[in-house]
């Protein structure tokens, strides 16, 4: 099963490691410098609207974040 993340793109469910909020997740020195340096290796695919959640999945080994417009909360309700 795919999960619709906004802008065109789907994830599939099983590759999801964690959904985050970004407001609450980004006061964390660790979550920001986790951030970084995901986009520093190239590892963000960015949103066009203002970002409110982030994604980790993780597929065939390969770590990826995805930024999405939509709440956390509203992406797991979609999952279930």
């Amino acid at each position: 099963m795919y999960l619709d993340i906004g802008k065109d793109f789907s994830v599939r469910d099983s590759s999801i490691v964690g959904i985050f909020d970004l407001e609450n997740t980004s006061t964390s020195a660790r979550t920001r410098e986790f951030l970084n340096h995901a986009e520093k290796e190239g590892q963000v695919v960015p949103c066009d609207e203002l970002p409110k959640s982030f994604l980790l999945t993780s597929e065939y080994g390969m770590p990826r974040i995805w930024l999405t417009e939509y709440n956390a909360s509203t992406l797991e309700k979609r999952l279930k």
